[in-house]
C-alpha cells in the first residue's frame, strides 16, 4: 500500500505550491488537481454534474496510482466541501469513500497567507475563507482522518510538513 499525503484546504492557501515543493524534495509523484484542468477546458459555467464528474475522475486517478510515495494536490475532501458550499448537498458516494480507512495523512493549509486572484477562485473574503477552513477541519474530524494544520510562510510550511513526513515513513 502506498503512502499518500494530501494537501487540502480552502482555495488560495498554497496547496499547489506546497505539493510541488514537497514532491520535488522527496522525489515523489504528484496527483494533480483534476478540477483545474477540467475547468480550464470548458467554455461555460460549471454545473453540479461537472463537479461530480471531476470528483469521479480525481478518485479514479488516485486509485490507479500505484506509486509507493505520492502527494495529492487535492482529493475528495475538496469536492465534499465544494458541493456543500455551492449546492448545499452531500453526496453519498463521496461520504462513503471518505469514511473508509485510509493510509492518507492530510495537510490542512491555513488561511494565513494572502488570497491571490485566479479566474477559478470564488471566495476572496477573509470571513468566507475562515468559514471554509473550519468546514475542512470539521470534515477531517468527522471522518477521523489524520491531519495537521500547516501555517506560516512557505519555508515554515515545508519545515512542518518535512517533520511530519519523516516521522511517518
Amino acid at each position: 500500500m502506498n503512502k499518500q499525503f494530501v494537501i487540502t484546504g480552502p482555495e488560495s492557501t498554497g496547496k499547489s505550491t506546497l505539493t510541488n515543493l514537497l514532491a520535488k524534495e522527496f522525489n515523489a509523484s504528484i496527483i494533480g488537481e483534476y478540477a483545474r484542468e477540467y475547468l480550464e477546458n470548458i467554455e461555460r459555467a460549471y454545473e453540479l454534474e461537472d463537479v461530480l464528474n471531476m470528483a469521479k475522475e480525481q478518485l479514479k486517478i488516485e486509485v490507479e496510482t500505484q506509486n509507493e510515495f505520492v502527494f495529492l494536490d487535492t482529493d475528495l475532501t475538496v469536492y465534499a466541501i465544494w458541493i456543500k458550499e455551492k449546492y448545499n448537498l452531500e453526496i453519498d458516494w463521496i461520504n462513503e469513500s471518505l469514511s473508509k480507512p485510509t493510509n492518507k495523512i492530510y495537510f490542512l493549509c491555513d488561511i494565513d497567507i494572502k488570497w491571490v486572484y485566479d479566474s477559478l477562485r470564488e471566495h476572496p473574503n477573509q470571513k468566507d475563507r475562515h468559514r471554509l477552513f473550519n468546514m475542512y477541519k470539521g470534515l477531517l474530524e468527522k471522518y477521523n482522518l489524520t491531519y495537521h494544520i500547516i501555517s506560516g510562510d512557505v519555508p515554515a510550511r515545508i519545515k512542518k510538513c518535512r517533520e511530519i513526513i519523516n516521522t511517518s515513513i
